[in-house]
């Protein structure tokens, strides 16, 4: 499959052909309950090449895979979001694992670990984000991985798997040290709508400085929209956004770029399309 769609381009205006996916969104969220349809049908109709609906619980995750069975143009990731991890049941590993034989669940994730808000204990955390990481490994696939004011304590989990996984670290905020440590391991960043913000100098200059390859895009739909979208609710077609600020960056055409930046995602995710 070889879609492409007519774009205008928000930071020039010109008319372009552009290839753009989104490897992060959570369609299933009440905040789409509204127009959920009309989403569907614009990556039905190759709007969007391809788009990752992103479990973070049990259930959640359940739905992601009945969504993406359901609609040809969008995969799955399953997994517990460390917000969820003091309430796995505890044969949790066995359903993710029956989960994710299906052939459109394509990660494990979103998985990791936040300590800003502490939802879950952090020995929880670890605990639970080490056992996904096994079950990654045992299943041999990439991992979509949330990191919020933990990225030492997330890279030093990571390491124990080095070589053994790969995978995203979604809507990366860290330093340019963390970028480059995970870039290291072999995990690609994943870049979305906080790329356009303003005041955010430090993400531009990491996406600047490191190879475009290091990237995937994202929306993390309905959240994080892009600086025209501020204040509203983020939905998948908004990644053209992103993609237009790294080709700004990289100096690169912006369909050169959203070429390059959908290869990653097929390449990381293994995608039959």
């Amino acid at each position: 499959m070889r879609s492409y769609m007519t774009e205008t381009s928000y930071t020039s205006g010109q008319t372009r052909e552009l290839k753009i996916c989104d490897t992060h969104a959570h369609l299933n969220f009440p905040h789409f309950n509204r127009d959920r349809k009309r989403i569907l049908e614009e990556i039905d109709s190759g709007k969007i090449v391809f788009t990752i609906e992103v479990g973070t619980n049990m259930d959640d995750s359940k739905a992601a895979v009945e969504l993406a069975k359901a609609n040809r143009h969008i995969f799955a990731s399953v997994g517990v979001h460390p917000h969820d991890s003091d309430e796995v049941p505890s044969d949790y590993i066995d359903i993710l694992k029956e989960l994710a034989a299906e052939k459109k669940v394509v990660a494990l994730g979103e998985i990791g670990l936040d300590f800003y808000r502490d939802l879950s204990p952090k020995d929880v955390q670890r605990k639970v984000f080490r056992e996904q990481l096994l079950l990654a490994q045992e299943l041999d696939m990439p991992v979509i991985v949330h990191v919020r004011d933990a990225y030492y304590d997330a890279y030093e989990i990571l390491r124990e798997f080095e070589g053994k996984l790969t995978g995203v670290i979604h809507a990366f905020s860290g330093t340019q040290e963390d970028a480059l440590r995970f870039k290291e391991l072999g995990f690609k960043l994943g870049i979305g709508g906080p790329l356009t913000y303003p005041k955010n100098k430090g993400l531009r200059e990491i996406v600047k400085v490191l190879p475009i390859e290091t990237f995937v895009p994202e929306t993390d739909c309905p959240y994080l929209p892009p600086q025209p979208h501020r204040g509203k609710r983020n939905e998948p077609y908004y990644v053209r956004f992103v993609v237009e600020k790294i080709s700004e960056l990289k100096g690169l055409s912006v369909e050169t770029c959203a070429d390059i930046l959908c290869a990653n995602a097929v390449a990381l995710f293994r995608l039959n399309l």
